[in-house]
């Protein structure tokens, strides 16, 4: 298993280079930031930043989508990126949630997501490429041949298909190795359906975490069962409450959900957490000493996840990096 940390985009900017280059020196291999440009700083600025003061280290969105940027801006933008850091950039992608929704506007189609990721592959690579919006055919004369890893996040039957088919990896936003297991066994199901060959393909976990007392990390990441929410809320309007494709232990939690204001979003001091129960909590993130942490990702990756993203944005954010570094991630090496 590999690690990760993502950025909310919050952080002071000097701040946000030298914790990634505490977590390169920690183990960690990925790097990713949040995009949504309302909300917070746009990423890209300060990925670029933080690739100059890394080697190693993997960077990208966590997760863009196909709704707020032009899809031949984002491909160069992308291909820029990987130029200049030597290859050390993927992409993770949605359909738009907070980006989209603080502006009003509705989340793309997953058949729209499909297409951006074939278009803005072909167009990091090189070739000549005709996308949605655009009248002519496009080519970036100047792309050297990257192929562009592509993660999707996804949580309903058709978006998982749809990352299993198209996407190179899998992003599952919450850190229970029973639905992790069940996210990615559907992915990778639609993926062999397909014809493709799936045994490289990856599944990453994202979740808040808390090294330390449990009742103080619960405080800390309260907000994050409560974000997620936002999708199954999606899902349930979608599919119903009686799907049973949909497991009932993913719906149930959000049963008493009464709203969710976008300028919160990922906010630990929210206003909308009081339907979040403990039990919640502790099963969508890694929370109590760091030995509960190693048992928790053993099981996980027993799952299938061979990649745990940490939620970076709890506080205490340089300790958690160390603890991890110290005491978690060499079990894993």
């Amino acid at each position: 298993m590999e690690f990760a940390i993502t950025f909310k985009g919050d952080i002071d900017p000097k701040r946000t280079v030298a914790l990634c280059k505490q977590a390169e020196v920690a183990g960690f291999r990925y790097a990713w930031f949040y995009d949504s440009h309302i909300l917070w700083r746009d990423p890209y600025v300060t990925i670029a930043m933080c690739m100059e003061h890394t080697d190693n280290l993997r960077f990208g969105p966590c997760v863009t989508n196909p709704g707020v940027r032009d899809w031949s801006v984002a491909a160069s933008m992308f291909a820029t990126l990987a130029l200049q850091s030597g290859g050390r950039f993927d992409v993770g992608l949605g359909r738009g949630d907070s980006s989209m929704r603080v502006m009003g506007k509705k989340p793309k189609t997953i058949e729209t997501m499909k297409e951006y990721v074939h278009a803005v592959k072909g167009m990091v690579r090189g070739d000549t490429v005709q996308y949605e919006g655009a009248p002519a055919e496009v080519q970036l004369p100047w792309a050297q041949g990257y192929e562009l890893p592509i993660w999707i996040a996804a949580y309903g039957p058709k978006a998982l298909a749809a990352a299993g088919t198209v996407g190179d990896g899998l992003v599952i936003q919450l850190a229970e190795p029973m639905l992790c297991k069940w996210f990615a066994s559907q992915a990778i199901a639609a993926g062999k359906a397909a014809g493709r060959d799936m045994s490289n393909y990856k599944v990453m976990s994202a979740a808040p975490v808390w090294v330390g007392d449990i009742k103080k990390g619960r405080e800390q990441t309260r907000w994050f069962p409560a974000m997620v929410g936002n999708h199954v809320a999606d899902i349930v309007e979608k599919y119903g409450t009686d799907a049973t494709d949909i497991p009932a232990s993913f719906t149930r939690y959000s049963e008493g959900r009464k709203g969710y204001n976008y300028r919160e979003h990922a906010d630990k001091d929210a206003a909308h957490l009081d339907f979040i129960t403990d039990e919640v909590i502790d099963s969508f993130g890694l929370l109590g000493p760091a030995e509960a942490h190693v048992e928790k990702l053993r099981q996980l990756e027993a799952a299938g996840v061979t990649q745990f993203n940490i939620y970076l944005m709890c506080g205490e954010e340089e300790r958690i990096v160390a603890e991890y570094g110290e005491h978690v991630i060499p079990h894993f090496q």
